[in-house]
């Protein structure tokens, strides 16, 4: 018998709007709602990035982000 998919914890959370409507494009698509797609993309994180272009691009997410929350 497959186990039950269950939410156990929520958390509240400030995105930014870019990155809100890439959550909700990819849910769509996937056919998830945000809190799945979430899940899916944290629980499998390590096989659904690529190590150095993340690195990449949380240095320039970062480098940006000062001027972003203006």
């Amino acid at each position: 018998m497959p186990k039950r998919f269950r939410m156990t914890r929520r958390f509240p959370v400030s995105m930014t709007e870019e990155g809100y409507r890439r959550l909700k494009s990819f849910s769509r698509e996937a056919g998830l709602d945000e809190g799945e797609a979430l899940s899916f993309l944290f629980e499998n994180f390590s096989s659904v990035t690529h190590q150095e272009k993340l690195e990449h691009r949380l240095r320039l997410f970062n480098s940006d982000l000062e001027n972003r929350k203006k």
